[in-house]
């Protein structure tokens, strides 16, 4: 089943100290390309984001976005105190009170006023276990981000398979014209030859020999049973579990390939304008692959 490289998926959970949300969204894109948004103190995720997610996900441009919070009661700081600093303010006070004879009074809450004492830090956290909480919301969010490929996948798969049928149709016109288009030469130059030798007779042989030629010049036979061959090939590698996008690009130059061949061999305004329609149909799903993983 083919998936579209078009999709979103959104997780959140709450685990003993933390609430993590994932949230991850990608639109098409020839490579897997990928950028995240963490906080700037979770920036060792985005790597061990990025390797995890390349083992699902092989083509796309891939946004990320992960927000960590603290649950209630939770506190991810720690107020460090400078005790150096502090005793140097209390004793410099305290020289002060000496010097000019007046009362000591000097609290803690007075010290609290000088800032600069406490310093406030983040809590030093295990980075594993992090790694492990957004991994876990992580995959919920992969999970719902698959599924909605899938279902677009599902989609475009109907669609291409609609446009093969169209083609299939078309060559089996051009098979029934081509002999036409030969059988319509013959006549052509028997009646031109009997109008220049009037009475004379028209040598069968010589028109065999220039309609042999003329079938050769436009025989198309080989680039239909190929476009049929190619067709099924397409079929076949929609139903695989594997990404096919790049498979199907190649297969859609080669549909393009036999179709131009048929239109500069095929000498017939009829197998023009088929021609023109098989390559309207093959840009279509040249477009619709072009989201396809």
């Amino acid at each position: 089943m083919i998936k579209s490289m078009t999709g979103f998926g959104r997780a959140q959970k709450v685990f003993a100290n933390k609430e993590i949300t994932v949230e991850i969204r990608s639109v098409n894109h020839r490579y897997f390309e990928f950028s995240a948004r963490v906080p700037r103190a979770y920036s060792y995720l985005e790597e061990r984001l990025k390797s995890h997610l390349k083992t699902t996900i092989s083509r796309g441009k891939i946004e990320v976005s992960v927000m960590i919070a603290a649950v209630e009661g939770e506190t991810t700081s720690v107020v460090r105190i400078n005790h150096g600093l502090a005793k140097a303010y209390y004793d410099a006070l305290k020289s002060l009170s000496e010097e000019l004879q007046i009362r000591n009074d000097v609290t803690v809450s007075q010290m609290a006023r000088f800032s600069d004492i406490f310093t406030v830090a983040r809590a030093e956290e295990d980075e594993d276990e992090i790694w492990a909480m957004v991994q876990e919301t992580a995959d919920e969010a992969v999970e719902r981000f698959v599924s909605m490929r899938s279902q677009e996948g599902e989609k475009m798969e109907q669609d291409l398979l609609n446009r093969l049928v169209n083609i299939e149709n078309w060559v089996g016109e051009v098979e029934v014209q081509s002999p036409k288009t030969l059988e319509n030469y013959r006549s052509r130059l028997k009646a031109k030859m009997d109008e220049i030798l009037g009475d004379n007779t028209v040598d069968e042989a010589r028109i065999l020999a220039e309609a042999a030629i003329f079938a050769d010049k436009i025989a198309v036979d080989e680039e239909t049973v190929r476009l049929r061959s190619h067709i099924k090939q397409f079929r076949d590698i929609l139903t695989a579990n594997e990404p096919v996008g790049r498979k199907l690009d190649f297969l859609v130059q080669e549909f393009n390939r036999e179709t131009n061949t048929i239109g500069s061999k095929a000498q017939d305004v009829n197998i023009a304008k088929i021609v023109v329609d098989i390559k309207s149909e093959i840009e279509k799903i040249r477009e619709q692959i072009q989201n396809i993983e």
